[in-house]
């Protein structure tokens, strides 16, 4: 069984590292951070802007589609994303795109969000699984 997790969990992060260090319209930093948000782990809230962990990069969205309110239109498309993609509409691209987003940016955002998504919940699962909680 031992040999099972490990040919997985090599297979997982082969998988991390094909997502967020392959080079992209979008720094792999940025990449982390979606992932990370999109998977329920302690990211910040606010703006996708990585200043989060003394970063000094910024997010390549414009201030018009960063939006006002401490909550960006990245933000809420990851968040979108990563727990009610189904309800995702043609319209919420769009709107990424008039903000100045390419096409392949949006592309590596919307896969980072999704194996965010899909890694939280595997892990939330078999913690539970093990009886276990996670914050």
């Amino acid at each position: 069984m031992g040999s099972v997790k490990h040919k997985y969990a090599a297979l997982t992060q082969r998988l991390l590292d094909s997502v967020l260090g392959a080079p992209g319209d979008t720094s792999g930093e940025q990449r982390r951070a979606v992932l990370a948000r999109a998977a329920g782990r302690s990211s910040p809230p606010g703006p996708l802007s990585l200043r989060e962990r003394g970063n000094d990069l910024q997010s390549p969205l414009s201030g018009t589609e960063r939006g006002s309110g401490g909550e960006d239109a990245l933000g809420r498309y990851v968040d979108m994303v990563a727990r009610h993609a189904y309800k995702l509409t043609d319209d919420d691209l769009a709107a990424l795109q008039r903000a100045g987003s390419s096409e392949d940016a949006i592309f590596e955002i919307t896969v980072s969000a999704a194996l965010g998504a899909a890694l939280g919940r595997l892990e939330r699962g078999l913690a539970a699984l093990r009886g276990e909680e996670l914050d």
